[in-house]
């Protein structure tokens, strides 16, 4: 496997260590910062593969940072936190964070969820480099489909940006339903169901022989682009 150069803005310099550590055995080679400030600047200049990032970090905080990095490049970020707010771990994902880790964990999960996300974003600049039917604009919250915007709820955006950035790649109704606050907390699973049916329709993709939406049953949907 080729060598994946991540960045660690972690102020708890044991834990960066004994995971910087367990990394490196799978060529994955860590770069920890414990001030967040130097952390954004090493952002700014250098390029690495993925970002695993903590919240509580000593001057700033950790979701103004994922604000910040989103606005201004798509790297993956991991946040990593001891911080077990519900509303923390939305806002995150909300700000554009790919997974929410939260403390502790054991290194092989953090593995295996680094190696989980590379793995869509490849797959995901490969469709890229095709021609596609979707482009999302995350920063608008906008969605052009085949050259007009799609007029979507904030529930219908929030899954279908999920299914497009993860496009060509199953996601679970677990992960769609995660990433979907706006579904709220009840019926989630029968409510999924319902927006995905009326995403379909405002793509004319008919659901018995799907062109985009595609339903892999007992797991989840993937999205042809």
């Amino acid at each position: 496997m080729e060598n994946l150069s991540i960045i660690m803005i972690e102020d708890d310099e044991e834990l960066a260590y004994l995971l910087s550590n367990f990394l490196k055995q799978y060529n994955l080679d860590v770069t920890n910062y414990a001030d967040p400030f130097l952390g954004i600047s090493a952002l700014n200049i250098h390029k690495y593969d993925l970002l695993i990032l903590d919240l509580s970090l000593p001057g700033l905080d950790g979701l103004d940072i994922c604000k910040e990095v989103r606005e201004r490049s798509d790297i993956p970020i991991i946040i990593s936190s001891a911080r077990s707010d519900v509303e923390d771990k939305i806002i995150g994902l909300g700000l554009g964070a790919d997974d929410y880790l939260p403390k502790p964990y054991e290194p092989k999960e953090l593995y295996a969820r680094i190696m989980s996300i590379i793995r869509r974003y490849k797959a995901s600049y490969k469709t890229t480099e095709k021609e596609s039917n979707f482009i999302l604009n995350a920063d608008a919250r906008t969605i052009i489909f085949k050259g007009e915007v799609l007029k979507l709820t904030q529930a219908e955006y929030e899954v279908l940006s999920t299914l497009i950035e993860r496009v060509g790649c199953v996601v679970s109704r677990r992960d769609l339903i995660r990433l979907a606050p706006s579904l709220g907390d009840e019926n989630e699973s029968r409510s999924l169901d319902v927006l995905v049916s009326r995403i379909r329709s405002k793509l004319n993709d008919n659901s018995k022989n799907p062109q985009f939406l595609h339903s892999i049953r007992g797991i989840g949907y993937r999205l042809n682009a």
